[in-house]
């Protein structure tokens, strides 16, 4: 059995366990309603709670033009019928439709997207206030490795977010720590198309606690692809993240888990 499907079977092992303890489903969206539901906790938390100033097209709901060409994966709270958290899920072949991929928006991709393979990417990683404790990421987590194994993906990819309301020291701090050990291959790199110019990243400085996510993706193998790009929108710094699944420890992955 192949490490792969090792760690498919603990995710959907765990997953049950999950579901058993918390009443929490997790699945992918089907209807309108599924994904208004989770473009509102969107702005619950990236607008109500995290202060991004975005152009709303309607008062309430956080969306853009990436939406209609992702998949949505979601974790509803059975007993109340409410979903908790999401990722969107844009695949190789939807980018294309869709003009790129949003992470396009932030870093020249070119050396990256020259690798042969297929790619997903993740993003608008959200979870409600309430449920925080690691359950529902720990769901996300499954309901994603099943998506990839079944659909036979190579890589999967993002941006991992780092609020800037205490000033560009956090950065310069999580840069240091991640440089040192996670940097992907120079053939791999990406480039901010809006970068920390005055940011000295090897400026010496308090180091910082990794973000739990973060954290999670570099333990389950993922390279950092570059120097962070400035989201001013959001008011983050963002990592690019590359995870290939030939990289995934199974070992990693269940220390993810339990503590995400």
């Amino acid at each position: 059995m192949s490490m792969l499907a090792r760690l498919d079977g603990y995710f959907e092992a765990e997953s049950r366990r999950e579901h058993s303890k918390h009443n929490l489903r997790v699945g992918m969206a089907h209807t309108l309603e599924d994904l208004r539901a989770f473009q509102r906790l969107r702005h619950q938390v990236f607008v109500e709670e995290m202060g991004a100033k975005l152009e709303l097209a309607e008062a309430g709901i956080e969306q853009d033009r990436f939406d209609p060409f992702c998949q949505h994966l979601l974790v509803w709270d059975v007993s109340t019928g409410r979903v908790v958290g999401g990722y969107r899920i844009l695949t190789d072949s939807q980018a294309a439709r869709a003009g790129g991929f949003y992470s396009e928006t932030e870093f020249d991709l070119s050396r990256l997207l020259a690798i042969p393979g297929r790619r997903v990417e993740v993003g608008r990683t959200c979870v409600h206030p309430d449920y925080r404790s690691g359950s529902v990421i720990s769901l996300l987590w499954s309901g994603l490795a099943r998506y990839m194994l079944m659909h036979r993906y190579d890589f999967l990819m993002g941006c991992a977010s780092i609020p800037l309301h205490q000033g560009t020291d956090t950065i310069a701090s999580v840069w240091q720590s991640v440089a040192e050990r996670h940097l992907s291959p120079p053939e791999w790199r990406v480039f901010p198309r809006l970068s920390f110019d005055s940011l000295d990243l090897a400026a010496g400085t308090t180091p910082e606690p990794l973000p739990p996510l973060l954290k999670g993706y570099l333990r389950l193998g993922a390279q950092i692809c570059g120097e962070p790009a400035f989201d001013p929108a959001f008011n983050v710094a963002d990592l690019f993240i590359l995870l290939s699944l030939d990289r995934v420890s199974a070992r990693y992955a269940r220390h993810f888990i339990h503590r995400g």
